[in-house]
This record gives C-alpha cells, structure tokens and sequence, in this order.
C-alpha cells in the first residue's frame, strides 16, 4: 500500500485538512484528496487554512480537484467522511468497494463539514481528523 485518497465534498475543508494531517504522518506515501462534488480549482477555505496552519499542517497551496476513476483505480485505501461519501464513491465507481473506508472509522465517527462554520468548529473539526488519521498510521503501516 503507497497510494491513499481521502474524499469529502467540495474538496476544501474536510479531505485537505486529512491529506496535511496524513502526509505529515506517511511521508513515503503519496497521500490525494478530492471531492465528489467538488469547487474544481479553488483553494482551501480559509477558515480551513488558518486551523491547519496554527497545527503545523500548511494547506495553503491546495487546489480542489474532483475525484475521478483513475484516482480510484490507483489508491490503496480511499478514506472518506461519512457513510453517505462512502456510498456515493461505491456507487460511481464500483471498482472501489473493498477500500473505501471512513476516516473515522476506528472512533466510530463521521467526521461532519464545517464549511460556513466559525473557527472552534473547524478547530473541533481538525482535531477529530487528527485522532482519527492517528488511528489509521498503525493499521497502514502494519499492512506494509
């Protein structure tokens, strides 16, 4: 396993937040993220931004870009956020189903969208990514 994709919406808050969190993790890993509906090109929110940054977790150079076939077809692992992500990524590329888990899987938890939320939201929202991200390292890096 050297390929992992993490999945939410839009791809600006939620999946870059957990690609900074996981790459710091899995440095030797190529570590994605993408939307299923994603705002294709635009950055990171900004309330996004400023929480990773003041974490050591620099998204500021992200750019959102729309989950595709071939991002499936070449991850390892695809992580999402919610039970709802995961269905939608299974149903439109049923190629995935056996590595599509949920980011929150090992809390028991789904990680909610803080987009238009305050900072303490996307604070909160940031240190459920982390502890789930640090419930995954173990896992994957046992499989390797």
């Amino acid at each position: 396993m050297n390929r992992i994709l993490l999945v939410c919406i839009g791809n600006i808050c939620r999946s870059p937040m957990a690609q900074a969190v996981m790459a710091r993790r899995l440095p030797h890993y190529v570590i994605d993220s993408a939307g299923l509906d994603a705002m294709i090109a635009h950055p990171a929110d900004p309330m996004a931004v400023d929480v990773t940054s003041d974490q050591g977790f620099p998204i500021i150079e992200h750019r959102a870009q729309q989950i595709t076939n071939w991002m499936c077809n070449a991850s390892d692992l695809i992580l999402v956020m919610d039970r709802a992500q995961k269905a939608a990524v299974e149903q439109q590329f049923p190629q995935s189903r056996g590595k599509v888990f949920l980011l929150g899987h090992y809390l028991s938890a789904e990680i909610a969208d803080p987009y238009g939320q305050d900072k303490k939201i996307f604070g909160s929202t940031l240190d459920l990514i982390v502890q789930s991200v640090d419930r995954w390292i173990p896992r994957i890096e046992k499989i390797n």
